[in-house]
């Protein structure tokens, strides 16, 4: 239980939205200089943005062509210690869609579950290299090896299709309202479409 609400926490604050503060000054400060508008955004925000451009970037590249590449990442355990070296294990979904009245149509995408090392810089954080769960053959020893103590809860996720696609769809829904996108819907090859949540 303790592992499914870490990763379902992971998750929530992975999917959260940047946090925009105003400073606040008395009238005295406010005479003297023009009021400002500070975006605050914290560590783990940007790693959020390096973790989805990474997604998009790098491996969507690899999938056939579409309007618009959508990133998933299931986050499942972070280790934000080193700076130099903060490490993300999610199973990390990405999703390429066309849009078609109001639906978006899956064209392509897939999993790649690992782990992710990240690095601070001056413009944030960026991918230094991800450790990838081997299909196939390797597929269990590898995932073990890098899960190491939080496979158990990869396993969980990963196992559960209802849950994946749930957690999928607040992503899809997510990014279009960032992006203004006029969809309601949803739809994979092969299946009915689906409701996008509120």
């Amino acid at each position: 239980m303790k592992k499914t609400t870490l990763w379902m926490l992971a998750a929530i604050l992975f999917c959260g939205v940047s946090m925009v503060s105003c400073g606040n000054k008395n009238a005295k400060e406010e005479a003297k200089e023009p009021t400002q508008v500070e975006q605050v955004v914290s560590d783990a925000e940007l790693c959020k943005a390096a973790v989805n451009d990474y997604l998009v970037n790098v491996i969507g590249k690899n999938y056939a062509e579409a309007e618009y590449c959508i990133p998933s990442p299931f986050v499942i355990s972070t280790n934000e210690g080193n700076k130099d070296d903060v490490l993300i294990w999610g199973d990390f979904w990405v999703f390429n869609y066309d849009i078609s009245g109001d639906t978006l149509k899956t064209v392509s995408g897939g999993s790649h579950p690992g782990l992710m090392h990240l690095k601070k810089t001056d413009n944030g954080f960026e991918v230094t290299n991800f450790e990838v769960v081997e299909d196939g053959e390797g597929n269990l020893e590898s995932a073990k090896r890098i899960f190491g103590d939080n496979y158990d809860a990869f396993w969980e996720v990963n196992s559960n299709q209802e849950k994946r696609e749930d957690i999928r769809l607040h992503f899809i829904a997510d990014y279009v309202k960032e992006h203004n996108l006029p969809v309601k819907m949803v739809q994979d090859y092969g299946w009915p479409a689906v409701a996008l949540p509120e």
